[in-house]
């Protein structure tokens, strides 16, 4: 998977660690998701396509994160790209959940409209998953 200049085309770009994890973060929270989905580290270059909704974070190096709260361990690659609407990430590429005992590709992760306290992860496999919002806020 590579992010194209096509695809990047009319977007907002910020690049350095300093600079796009806050802004990955904002953008989170700007579109009703938590901000502790991205717990990124060594970020390159991030962006948003405001007119599509495309939007991508390139790392120096994968990371695996467990979050503690919702017994998870995600694993996070180098780029990472989604298509962001209002409480969704879609069409989700570079992230893996593990489940059992295998590495499962999350590509949809949505906060239900009906309940903001509940979190869906969506696996390519049928596997879905849900969570309290709150396993996913900033520093968990």
């Amino acid at each position: 998977m590579v992010v194209t200049e096509e695809q990047k085309k009319g977007g907002e770009m910020y690049q350095g660690h300093e600079v796009c994890l806050p802004k990955a973060v904002e953008l989170l929270q700007q579109f009703g998701l938590p901000g502790g989905l991205l717990p990124l580290e060594d970020v390159e270059e991030c962006g948003v396509v405001h007119d599509t909704g495309f939007v991508w974070i390139l790392s120096k190096k994968k990371v695996d994160h467990y979050f503690k709260l919702a017994k998870r361990k995600v694993c996070y690659g180098t780029e990472i790209t989604a298509h962001i609407v209002k409480n969704k990430l879609e069409q989700l590429r570079g992230v893996k959940a593990r489940e059992l005992l295998l590495w499962v590709d999350v590509n949809e992760i949505e906060v239900d409209q009906r309940d903001s306290g509940k979190i869906h992860f969506r696996g390519l496999a049928g596997i879905t998953r849900t969570f309290p919002v709150e396993c996913f806020a900033p520093g968990e």
